[in-house]
């Protein structure tokens, strides 16, 4: 087996105890998949000499992490990252780099179930997302466009108007199903896109990550099965972990989720939901074709499964045919759709709203009102006022102008900058490029600690699948960026590759001491 590296990035001016590092920092990087079940760690003594602290830090951290599960022991061999292979002798220790560059964010894909699997993978996002905020790094891994598409000076205008108008009514409670008029607002609005409702079955939501949570919480208990595309929405995964609920995740084709492994699970596991993003998905791109989404609401018909839609990215459409959302094709009442203005004017705003029929509607009232009451009175009516003067389409027909422009630029730059062997989606919408990397070289867990250091940051691919899968895949936000910095992201990232998979060739040349 070829020697392998991790980083162990210490902060001696920390108030965060240096074993209490070590034991994070090893733990993420067993997680992500850097260091992998059977490679044998340094002993105590070499470790503390290597990262110069004291070796009872070493112990320490070693107890824990052989306690957590991380790690085994095994006397007169070593101490080995524990997993499903038996360690042994032939497994190379681990040389350790000290940096200052923190580990990767990371997955653990060794569970199947996702309340097992999902601490882990939380706490793996948050140290991504620290990292990507680094200084100097171009972070090419959020999920939102840029700051710069925002209509700030159009909501300034909105919400002195509200004021104006409404005075102090615009700061106290709102309704629990919203505010009269954005609900009548959005039944019109979603009216162009074919979707039949009335404002009664309208609920506003504090954005749709809560909308779909809730929607979750209203239809299923604490142990039944929710299905989802695989890949699939981080906040899928992360509802799933906090409710508690069993994730189980359907392979995806070029058209969307199988159908056939679809009705397969649905026999044998009886679902409770099946949630969707039939058009742009996240992570992948994919826009599920008319006659899918027809087969797909007959199928959960058949089955009565509602089918939760979320459409955020639906209107993020640069070129090819604009196919009508899920509600739209709904004549049973089995669709229930989820989506929000803010995603492309302003996210920190929370605005969503869920559509669906009298059958589920009073219980994700209730939810709602046991989570928060009503959301922000005065954002509700700073919306409706947005899109009431068309600022919406407006704002969101020069987006999708120039996030078409950011995504052939980026197409250019991976096609000029990523190693051969590299394949990516060409989205026609949405704001991803869903990138595998040739299985030549390193993963993206492990490619990320490089890439961190060369100065740009994406998500690792396999934090998106529900259970195994994505080792080589990453996602990149196009749109995320302005142009010469896309370039510049793209450019570094196929540096980083590069080095490390001359790392990787020169190891293999290289006898195993």
């Amino acid at each position: 087996m070829l020697q392998s590296s991790f980083s162990i990035p210490l902060d001696r001016n920390s108030e965060e105890p240096i074993y209490r590092q070590l034991i994070r920092h090893v733990r993420v990087q067993i997680e992500s998949g850097v260091l992998t079940a059977g490679t044998r760690l340094p002993a105590s003594r070499d470790l503390a000499r290597q990262l110069n602290i004291s070796r009872i830090s070493v112990v320490n951290a070693y107890a824990e992490l052989r306690a957590e599960g991380y790690l085994s022991a095994h006397a007169g061999r070593g101490t080995f990252v524990a997993g499903e292979r038996e360690p042994g002798s032939a497994n190379a220790t681990t040389t350790v780099h000290v940096s200052r560059t923190p580990a990767p964010h990371s997955n653990n894909h060794n569970h199947h179930h996702m309340q097992d699997a999902h601490p882990q993978v939380d706490r793996s996002i948050r140290e991504m997302m620290r990292l990507a905020r680094k200084p100097g790094v171009i972070n090419l891994s959020t999920g939102a466009p840029p700051a710069e598409f925002f209509p700030v000076q159009h909501l300034r205008h909105a919400i002195n108007s509200v004021l104006d108008r409404d005075g102090a009514k615009a700061l106290m409670y709102e309704q629990t199903e919203g505010y009269g008029p954005l609900r009548a607002t959005v039944r019109d609005y979603v009216s162009g896109l074919g979707i039949r409702c009335s404002a009664e079955q309208v609920l506003i939501t504090g954005g749709a990550q809560q909308a779909t949570d809730m929607v979750i919480q209203a239809l299923l208990s604490e142990g039944d099965t929710l299905i989802s595309e695989n890949p699939t929405y981080l906040g899928i995964l992360d509802i799933a972990r906090t409710r508690r609920i069993h994730l189980q995740g359907i392979p995806m084709d070029e058209e969307g989720i199988r159908l056939d492994m679809l009705e397969n699970a649905i026999l044998d596991q009886a679902p409770r939901l099946i949630y969707v993003m039939p058009t742009f998905q996240n992570p992948t791109g994919t826009v599920m074709p008319l006659h899918r989404r027809r087969q797909l609401i007959n199928l959960a018909t058949e089955y009565n499964i509602p089918i939760l839609e979320d459409g955020v990215y639906h209107e993020f459409r640069y070129e090819g045919e604009s196919l009508p959302p899920l509600k739209a094709l709904d004549e049973k009442g089995i669709v229930i759709h989820v989506s929000a203005f803010t995603k492309n004017l302003l996210p920190g705003l929370r605005i969503g709203y869920v559509i669906c029929d009298n059958v589920h509607f009073e219980r994700i009232v209730r939810v709602k009102h046991a989570a928060d009451i009503s959301t922000s009175a005065l954002n509700q009516r700073a919306i409706h006022l947005l899109v009431e003067r068309g600022v919406v389409s407006r704002v969101l027909e020069l987006n999708n102008k120039e996030m078409r422009r950011r995504r052939d630029i980026a197409l250019d730059a991976a096609a000029r900058h990523l190693p051969p062997g590299s394949r990516w989606n060409v989205p026609q919408g949405g704001l991803y490029l869903w990138i595998e990397l040739p299985k030549n070289g390193p993963t993206a867990a492990e490619l990320y600690i490089s890439a961190i250091q060369t100065g740009v940051a994406y998500a690792i691919g396999n934090m998106f699948f529900t259970s195994t899968g994505g080792s080589y895949r990453l996602r990149v936000n196009f749109a995320a960026q302005k142009p010469v910095d896309l370039e510049e992201g793209l450019r570094r990232l196929g540096r980083a590759w590069r080095e490390l998979a001359c790392d990787y060739a020169d190891m293999e040349k290289s006898p195993i001491l």
